[in-house]
């Protein structure tokens, strides 16, 4: 017997002897696997300091400016907008970290390992997604009501601050997190399709930043057609202080974005499924 399957054979008993491979035990494999890596700190770490300082920062700008601001400026003044305006900053830290949750493995061959320890594949690509979107969540909520409350104590000076208690705002505090979490599911089913760090990354700002730039040279009636059906536009729709024209619903549109985040997960499974590691 050769050492490559003497090393395959002991740790598959040693599984057997303790129950077997379960969705927990996976879980908590990718759990060990996304905090092991420096980058993952990192990178969330930047959204963090984008969702919680960019409002406050914005806040302080537009205050400081407020004398010079225009009547119409004032009278439309979204206070809701600038107090959780740090998901600019922070969803392009979240989705190029969902590309790299799983194509950071197959670029160093660390996926076939996984694939031989979870033979049947989709318990790792649940593993993945679900770690990843709970910690986005967590992360990104406690974020968001940092960012929120700190541009509120800088736009007091004028008192224009927006309430807790009122509707859209705490729509838009949670609706962040929940955009960002789904958000980074769809990209780590972008990198499970693509299997490749620069062409998931590519895919990711295509689809989100490069495809509303393309439907902009188009007619106006055409663009009033598609644009609310964007992924980008439908997914933040639940961010919005108040309703814009030609808009879906916030929660329509929300729901139009976690269908291409489903659609592209299915596809990431059957592909996972199908192909070699």
């Amino acid at each position: 017997m050769s050492a490559t399957t003497t090393a395959i054979e002991v740790p598959a008993r040693a599984t057997a002897q303790h129950g077997g491979v379960t969705q927990l035990r996976v879980i908590r494999s990718e759990w060990t696997k996304l905090w092991s890596l420096r980058s993952t700190r990192w990178t969330l770490l930047v959204a963090v300091i984008g969702m919680a300082g960019l409002g406050p920062l914005v806040a302080a700008i537009q205050m400081s400016r407020w004398s010079t601001m225009g009547p119409d400026d004032r009278l439309h003044f979204n206070a809701i907008n600038t107090a959780v305006g740090g998901w600019h900053l922070a969803q392009l830290a979240i989705g190029v970290l969902g590309v790299l949750v799983l194509t950071g493995e197959y670029s160093t061959g660390q996926i076939r390992s996984s694939f031989m320890a979870v033979p049947k594949r989709l318990p790792v690509l649940w593993a993945k997604t679900g770690t990843f979107a709970t910690v986005a969540f967590a992360l990104m909520l406690i974020s968001t009501f940092v960012g929120f409350f700190g541009a509120s104590a800088i736009l007091t000076q004028h008192h224009v601050q927006p309430a807790l208690s009122h509707a859209p705002a705490l729509r838009a505090v949670i609706g962040a997190a929940l955009y960002l979490a789904v958000l980074g599911v769809f990209c780590t089913s972008l990198g499970a399709l693509v299997r490749n760090t620069a062409g998931g990354i590519a895919l990711f700002v295509c689809l989100l930043f490069v495809l509303p730039g393309v439907v902009a040279i188009l007619p106006t009636s055409l663009q009033n057609s598609i644009n609310p059906y964007l992924p980008l536009n439908a997914g933040t729709t639940l961010l919005a202080g108040r309703p814009e024209a030609h808009t879906l619903s916030p929660w329509g549109g929300f729901a139009v974005f976690c269908g291409y985040t489903a659609i592209a997960l299915v596809a990431a499974a059957i592909l996972m499924r199908r192909r070699d590691a």
